[in-house]
């Protein structure tokens, strides 16, 4: 059993090299941002939610950060950005329809 417990001590102090420490994890987080934001997919979508200003589909744009290219999303995103509209969850759906089937033409 001795030789478990060293072999184990011995593995933890080799995996300090790229663990962070409790008192780092913990000096890093702010728990006001990170609350539920693990992936940089999330963050994306919840700026998407705020540009927008249509916090009741945050789901919605977490889910379309996560699955369409960051490029289509980005061109929605400012043709919205550049309109004047009151509805502009609408709109960059629309206009993300558009970009989508305008891809998937050119393939």
């Amino acid at each position: 059993m001795h030789a478990v417990g060293r072999q184990s001590i011995r593995l933890r102090s080799g995996l300090s090299g790229f663990m962070k420490s409790i008192k780092q994890v913990l000096e890093n987080f702010n728990p006001v941002e990170d609350k539920y934001i693990s992936r940089e997919f999330q963050k994306y979508g919840i700026y998407l939610t705020e540009e927008l200003e249509d916090y009741k589909h945050k789901s919605l744009y977490i889910k379309l950060a996560k699955t369409i290219h960051r490029s289509i999303l980005e061109k929605a995103l400012t043709y919205v950005s550049d309109s004047n509209a009151k509805n502009r969850g609408a709109l960059f759906m629309w206009k993300l329809k558009e970009l989508r089937s305008a891809q998937n033409g050119k393939k």
